[in-house]
């Protein structure tokens, strides 16, 4: 059931004491051990509802699905939980989770937990970001959460303890309307991380390299190659990754040009 008109004006202040109705998604799937190990750390604690895309959907934007149908399909986990698979993109599963599937708005929306990093202008190809920037668009505090991937081991298990009390410490903190928190860690274990940066967005790691190969029929085919990391910049995300911090960035939805605009009023253009 849809619960109505989202909250616009500001988010509501979390008392730490109080149960929280949490509602998470991803970008690769209902069963992948990020987002599990995330629900069954959060569980015990908190009401959790878990709405998220029947497969993978990675690098999909903020794309929503408008020339097939959405389907719904309630899924039972091993331990008897049910959860919500949907067959769209990111976005999608907030904009069902928030007016379709919750009965009540959720205090709340996490992305993630992503093996691989959602840092600096890529953020724009991220489906794990664009579902908490669609929170975010309709008023819920959001958060997106992703680790480095390398060949380490990935620790989900720790950030999602490290989420758990980052939530349960931002009861007195009200973050803009239209602002959502970009979280980033190291792939290092969680009690290997350095601390905590607030950090702003990368602005030079945009995918630039293709891979080229020929397939049996001598026909070109291209892979994404390696992005390029630059650590040039000071007091960014993926700066703050290379050093082995944990990186939050608040990222607002509201991507005009304010400056550019009082610069083109001035232009006076017929």
């Amino acid at each position: 059931m849809c619960w109505g008109v989202a909250r616009q004006i500001e988010y509501k202040a979390i008392n730490k004491q109080e149960i929280m109705k949490i509602l998470l998604t991803n970008d690769d799937g209902y069963n992948a051990p990020g987002i599990l190990t995330l629900y069954e750390t959060l569980k015990p604690h908190h009401e959790v509802i878990l709405i998220a895309p029947d497969r993978e959907k990675s690098a999909v934007g903020h794309g929503i699905t408008l020339n097939d149908p959405i389907r719904i399909d309630k899924i039972n986990l091993n331990a008897g939980d049910e959860v919500y698979a949907i067959s769209g993109t990111p976005a999608d599963c907030i904009k069902l989770g928030l007016f379709e599937l919750c009965t009540t708005p959720p205090d709340l929306v996490i992305s993630g937990i992503n093996p691989g990093s959602n840092t600096g202008l890529n953020i724009n190809y991220s489906g794990t970001v664009a579902a908490a920037r669609e929170a975010a668009f309709n008023g819920i505090l959001s958060m997106a959460v992703s680790i480095l991937k390398t060949k380490n081991t990935i620790d989900f298990q720790g950030m999602s303890k490290f989420v758990v009390k980052l939530i349960n410490n931002i009861h007195d903190y009200r973050l803009p309307s239209g602002t959502f928190l970009n979280i980033n860690a190291p792939s290092i274990p969680i009690d290997e991380v350095k601390g905590i940066k607030i950090t702003r967005q990368a602005s030079n790691n945009i995918s630039k390299h293709f891979d080229k190969r020929t397939d049996p029929k001598n026909r070109s085919y291209y892979w994404y190659g390696k992005i390029d990391q630059v650590n040039g910049e000071t007091d960014t995300d993926v700066k703050a990754l290379s050093q082995n911090y944990i990186s939050i960035t608040p990222v607002q939805c509201d991507i005009t040009d304010y400056k550019a605009m009082a610069a083109l009023e001035s232009l006076q253009i017929p």
